[in-house]
């Protein structure tokens, strides 16, 4: 299997940092590019007023978390893009997965309590299951 194009999802946890760091390795070994998608949930119902809030906070707030995992990656030589969108976090990753049509995924597995996993299902497994191409599961 060949890995190009490589999607890493990050949200800020520290399993995001590690899905990340293991993306930087992956991507090194196949000398692949790196998409990093950061995805702010919006409120709930939207409205246009909060949906601009919530857009603003998340792009501050992952500009800022984005300068250090560009660097780590310039270091060790990985073509890095970064992209911020607003939706639900499982669709907002098939969906970009399927634009750039990237390889892989690599993703952090959250540690939702078992009630929310059943209740709603974790995002993680959503993209697991709907997903085009290989997702790699980071804990």
């Amino acid at each position: 299997m060949m890995i190009h194009h490589l999607l890493i999802a990050f949200d800020g946890s520290d399993q995001s940092r590690k899905a990340f760091d293991m993306g930087l390795d992956i991507a090194l070994q196949y000398r692949a590019h790196v998409t990093v998608l950061s995805v702010a949930r919006p409120p709930e119902p939207p409205v246009s007023v909060e949906m601009e809030a919530v857009i603003d906070t998340a792009t501050e707030y992952y500009s800022g978390q984005f300068n250090e995992l560009k660097e780590k990656a310039q270091t060790i030589g990985i073509e890095t893009d970064f992209e911020i969108r607003v939706g639900h976090p499982a669709e907002q990753i098939i969906v970009l997965a399927n634009q750039l049509k990237t390889d892989a995924i690599v993703m952090g597995h959250r540690g939702e309590s078992f009630l929310q996993k059943w209740l709603l299902g974790s995002v993680a497994k959503r993209v697991l299951s709907y997903a085009h191409c290989t997702v790699v599961i980071v804990r």
